[in-house]
């Protein structure tokens, strides 16, 4: 997969990091498996609440990754398949110190991901988040208790980067080879009012 072409220089794990839909059905080694978990650890969060959870299923815990697939939309279980790891993510909604509503939580969240992303990708391993999920089922499987929400799913795997050999696969490689594109920082970042680019960018 070609590095993404940034505006400007930023640390290489960016430039590399992308969201296969083709994985090589390897196992993740469990030392690289706790190191992108422990940089999970370390993101900020709001008053240090670490509000998230993860509930993870290898490709070797068997029947524990099956019942994890099944909790993906449909259109998200054939590739998905392929990963060495599963994991659904969830949020505690309210704060621990004080009780009252984390309206941050999902922020948190995402900045834990997102340091488990770029971890995994300095590791050679590659990440595909996903927001298709049945959260009910997640809810009943994993016993979710009350003040506490799923969110998201993560696969973490080897991107298979074998000349596709079926159908399926050539339709996923055409899905993760095509232009990779991102909103220009004029149309981002403002200032003074909204819309208003800023002038130093």
């Amino acid at each position: 997969m070609a590095v993404n072409e940034t505006d400007v220089e930023v640390l290489p794990v960016i430039t590399e990091r992308w969201s296969p839909y083709r994985f090589d059905s390897r196992e993740v080694e469990d030392d690289k498996l706790r190191q992108c978990l422990e940089a999970a650890r370390w993101a900020a969060s709001s008053f240090n609440d670490q509000p998230w959870a993860w509930i993870v299923a290898r490709r070797q815990d068997g029947e524990a990754f099956d019942a994890m697939l099944q909790c993906l939309v449909e259109a998200n279980r054939d590739w998905a398949a392929r990963a060495g790891v599963l994991i659904c993510t969830v949020i505690r909604t309210n704060f621990s110190y004080n009780q009252k509503p984390n309206r941050v939580a999902l922020h948190d969240l995402g900045a834990a991901a997102a340091h488990l992303t770029l971890q995994a990708t300095s590791l050679g391993l590659q990440v595909h988040q996903m927001a298709g999920i049945n959260m009910s089922q997640i809810r009943g499987q994993y016993q979710i208790p009350e003040g506490y929400e799923p969110a998201t799913a993560i696969a973490i795997g080897y991107a298979d980067e074998r000349e596709p050999n079926s159908d399926l696969e050539q339709e996923l490689e055409d899905r993760q080879s095509g232009p990779r594109e991102r909103t220009p920082l004029t149309n981002q970042v403002f200032a003074d009012a909204f819309g208003q680019s800023a002038s130093w960018l």
